[in-house]
């Protein structure tokens, strides 16, 4: 191909590159490309959350196909034996979880039984200690003081009242601050008083007995009762009330004989 002559005169125009921006207005384009990052408009964020639903769909259609994927080469049967599988595998499943709710109810039940069967017998072996004099004692109660005036107080009044007392529901009763008095108490008239469970005591006789107040005081004070025979036997008797007492005196505990084996004699 030919080419267009040029008189000597005439020199090709070279294309000479465009001036550098001035470095203010570099600055002036970093800045505002900072400041849309760091501040989006309106339309760049609806853009943006764009993208990401565009971006969830693709990763759902993905896993979708995977899915579908999985069973796609399965024949009828076989997803009607899969389905049975897992219609199976899950009754097991609730039968497991059902036995071990009972399971555990169950042991939930024994040992909340167990824990009053507990109780129960702590409360008894409590009550058996006291009637047997073993440990000391505080409540409410009565004080009864017995006061020799003319005569002397015999054996059988002291013991009468001390078993019209417990009728009355006296829970522990001590006679002069040392000897507690039990079902196995004895009562002797002896020179100077009386021998009670071995120990000789005198008047005034003081008989502290913890219950219920009122119903110990009418046990007192019935007719023919325990104040009238021990003022028939020349006392004088006082019954204080009060809200709280002190039962400190207890019997040493017995150890129970066991037989020896002939051959050990």
């Amino acid at each position: 191909m030919s080419r267009p002559l040029m008189s000597e005169h005439e020199q090709p125009v070279e294309q000479q590159p465009p001036p550098p921006a001035p470095a203010g207005e570099e600055d002036t384009g970093r800045r505002r490309l900072r400041q849309a990052l760091l501040h989006p408009g309106r339309s760049q964020v609806v853009v943006a959350v764009l993208l990401a639903v565009v971006a969830f769909a693709a990763i759902v259609q993905v896993q979708t196909a995977e899915d579908d994927a999985t069973y796609a080469g399965y024949r009828e049967q076989d997803l009607v034996n899969v389905l049975s599988g897992l219609a199976g595998a899950s009754r097991r499943a609730r039968a497991e979880i059902t036995r071990l709710e009972e399971a555990r109810d169950e042991l939930v039940s024994d040992t909340n039984a167990e824990r009053v069967a507990l109780q129960q017998a702590t409360n008894e072996a409590d009550t058996l200690s006291v009637l047997a004099g073993l440990v000391p004692v505080t409540g409410p109660g009565i004080r009864i003081t017995i006061t020799e005036v003319t005569g002397r107080v015999r054996a059988d009044t002291m013991l009468n009242m001390v078993q019209g007392l417990r009728i009355a529901s006296a829970e522990a009763m001590q006679l002069n601050g040392q000897v507690r008095l039990v079902a196995q108490s004895s009562f002797t008239s002896a020179e100077g008083g009386l021998v009670v469970d071995g120990e000789l005591l005198s008047s005034p006789y003081v008989v502290d007995v913890i219950g219920d107040p009122s119903a110990l005081a009418g046990a007192m004070s019935i007719l023919e009762g325990p104040r009238v025979d021990l003022a028939e036997d020349g006392a004088e008797v006082e019954v204080t009330t009060l809200a709280s007492l002190d039962i400190e005196s207890v019997r040493a505990a017995v150890e129970p004989e066991y037989a020896q084996p002939e051959d050990a004699q």
